[in-house]
């Protein structure tokens, strides 16, 4: 049988060609009424996409798979990250996928010793930091509250404040990787949005796949700005 080596979105999140399963994927899955074909060549899969009828149709989902419907955003860029440690503290990774308009960028790196939180806040910056603009809207996803509240409810603002302190008077923690994304999100568009994590959301997923990924890899390099 010959393996599919190209894969045409013609109406998914970000329609194109991708030349692997797991990109396309991301465009089409819990997107209703995607329209998708694997193919052999690329020119196929062009010829395919020029064709305004086009000759396969989405299957319907059977009632016992998991379906996933993406959090309502009016974004024109969307950013998914995730990020954990091994043991907590341990070796740690993070894992970014940014929806573009020309197709979904993947980011990822893994540290020797740091921890959960650490890794969630540095998914966040690295995926900011990839940004090819800065004038157009932008939504952040993670399933780290620690992050999406710290931002949302100006938490980490009041901490910068008052020197790095907390409410309580105790010090906050992470004052390196919260100012640094303080300052990348300082006159940008975007909205930070809370997802569950491991509920069948593909791209929460797939961060947490590179994340680990990264986090077991061999060229892990050190967290300088962890004090543990």
């Amino acid at each position: 049988m010959t393996k599919k080596k190209f894969y045409a979105v013609a109406d998914g999140r970000k329609p194109g060609i991708y030349s692997s399963w797991p990109e396309a994927e991301a465009q089409v899955k819990g997107y209703g009424g995607a329209k998708y074909k694997g193919f052999v060549s690329r020119a196929e899969a062009k010829s395919w996409m020029a064709d305004p009828k086009w000759s396969q149709k989405k299957k319907p989902q059977k009632k016992s798979e998991k379906s996933y419907s993406a959090p309502a955003s009016n974004a024109s860029i969307e950013i998914y990250t995730d990020g954990g440690a091994i043991n907590n503290p341990g070796p740690g990774g993070y894992g970014a996928v940014l929806l573009l308009r020309e197709g979904p960028l993947e980011l990822s790196g893994g540290y020797q010793h740091t921890t959960n939180n650490r890794m969630e806040l540095m998914a966040c910056i690295k995926g900011i930091e990839a940004l090819p603009t800065r004038s157009e809207t932008v939504a952040l996803f993670s399933d780290s509250k620690y992050v999406v509240n710290g931002i949302s409810k100006g938490w980490a603002k009041g901490w910068r404040k008052r020197g790095w302190l907390k409410s309580d008077g105790n010090r906050a923690v992470n004052p390196d990787l919260w100012g640094a994304l303080l300052d990348l999100t300082e006159g940008l568009k975007i909205s930070f949005h809370w997802v569950k994590g491991h509920a069948g959301n593909p791209l929460n997923e797939r961060c947490d796949q590179l994340a680990v990924q990264s986090a077991r890899g061999d060229d892990l390099i050190v967290d300088t700005g962890y004090k543990g």
